[in-house]
């Protein structure tokens, strides 16, 4: 699974909510997106200012977690990498963070929470790794 470019922030809210929408493409389809197109996404839920949406969106240009290119007069934004490898890779920092002792109870504690298809994924995964 390629690793999205470091840093790899923690998001804030309103970050989180730009990019759920910007997840929302098909997985696999290129889905540029427009600050307008963002905003009028978000403004059915809540009370946002366009500027506010293209400041968030500027922001998560500058740290990597967005792609951004000028077409015309617009910039169009798109994920740098799917919602699953950025959790993934945000899991990964987590970890790495941790003592190993620390880090061995945080895994326990992550696997008492699975449920049977994330086990069985999880089972899955750990035999893939086990044949190589």
């Amino acid at each position: 699974m390629p690793r999205i470019p470091r840093p790899s922030p923690r998001l804030g809210d309103l970050e989180r909510a730009v990019m759920d929408v910007l997840w929302t493409a098909p997985e696999g389809e290129e889905q540029w997106w427009t600050v307008r197109d963002v905003h009028a996404n978000l403004a059915e839920d809540r009370d946002i200012a366009y500027t506010t949406v293209m400041t968030v969106l500027d922001r998560l240009a500058k740290k990597s977690v967005v792609l951004q290119h000028k077409e015309g007069r617009a910039y169009r934004y798109r994920a740098a990498a799917s919602q699953g490898a950025m959790t993934a890779e945000l899991i990964r920092d987590s970890l790495s963070e941790l003592k190993q002792g620390t880090r061995e109870s945080a895994l326990v504690a992550f696997v008492e929470e699975a449920s049977e298809d994330d086990i069985a994924a999880l089972k899955q995964a750990l035999a893939d790794l086990t044949d190589r």
